[in-house]
């Protein structure tokens, strides 16, 4: 199984985001995902990693829900 981690910039307001994406990875996954948390953070992080490896981090990539479904999907 498999865990899923959304770090996210709560100064920024990216929990929306985080909760949104967390809820399609939960619709799409569920049974295939021991967990997916929700990380606090600041600096305008929003890096999202399955079992550590990061598949996406907005500092690298534009902030797409089915484009990082799909990388979650190609790590597990």
């Amino acid at each position: 199984m498999t865990d899923v981690e959304i770090e996210y910039c709560v100064p920024c307001g990216f929990l929306n985001r985080a909760s949104d994406l967390a809820e399609a990875l939960l619709s799409a996954f569920g049974d295939d995902l021991d967990r997916v948390s929700l990380v606090t953070g600041d600096h305008g992080v929003f890096r999202v990693t399955v079992d550590g490896d990061v598949v996406f981090d907005k500092d690298e990539d534009d902030y797409d829900v089915d484009a990082i479904t799909r990388e979650v999907r190609d790590a597990i």
